[in-house]
């Protein structure tokens, strides 16, 4: 049997149609029987109907070349608050950079290299240790020797470029085991446990020049 992908049929088309329907229904009932603000049962049908739509309107494109009319907006964007008790909490980041100028990157690097041999990644020579072209060994020398935050204060003197960053204060039940969760830091993370959120994109500032020319 090939392995290419099939073209969608108008059966599958149809079926992600009613699927999207039962979908709704669920969300409706799920609306009308909600407990309160946070009720994780219209969270969870909510999630259900947008992956329903957005399976439906992935195979309309593909069969029709047509699209829906209407957008439904992003988990992230209808997810409360965690408004429960903190006895404890994990904080989670997330910075983006692109390489805009390595060799400016692989310069800083050499230089730190070069003034500590033992901020080098293990792989290098200890002695006299050499970046080289190694943009992944230049990365290394760069946050083995400076803090995440000093680095995205001065990233522009690296050569990197910015690209979206965010940070999640999460309420935790109680602290995990010293190690317990290295091995997979994210795995964990929860939307419904977050107590504040900071985002940064330069989406923000094109939806704040649309607002500028439509006023």
């Amino acid at each position: 049997m090939s392995d290419a992908a099939q073209p969608t049929t108008a059966a599958e088309v149809r079926a992600a149609a009613e699927a999207v329907k039962a979908a709704l229904d669920r969300h409706l009932e799920a609306v009308e029987r909600r407990s309160g603000d946070d009720d994780p049962a219209v969270y969870d049908a909510f999630n259900e109907l947008a992956a329903a739509a957005e399976d439906y309107d992935e195979l309309l494109y593909e069969r029709y070349d047509e699209v829906t009319p209407f957008e439904i907006p992003s988990p992230e964007d209808a997810v409360p608050a965690h408004k429960g008790p903190v006895d404890a909490l994990s904080v989670l980041i997330r910075r983006d950079y692109s390489v805009a100028q390595p060799q400016r990157l692989l310069a800083q690097a050499q230089r730190l290299a070069d003034l500590d041999p033992d901020s080098a990644p293990h792989e290098l020579p200890a002695s006299g240790a050499v970046v080289g072209s190694s943009v992944q060994a230049a990365l290394g020398v760069l946050f083995g020797e400076y803090e995440p935050d000093e680095i995205a204060s001065r990233h522009k003197e690296f050569g990197l470029e910015e690209g979206d960053s965010t940070l999640w204060v999460a309420a935790v039940e109680e602290l995990p085991e010293p190690g317990e969760w290295l091995n997979s830091p994210f795995d964990s993370a929860d939307q419904r446990d977050v107590v504040c959120r900071f985002d940064v994109s330069s989406v923000f500032d094109d939806d704040e020049m649309d607002d500028l020319e439509e006023a």
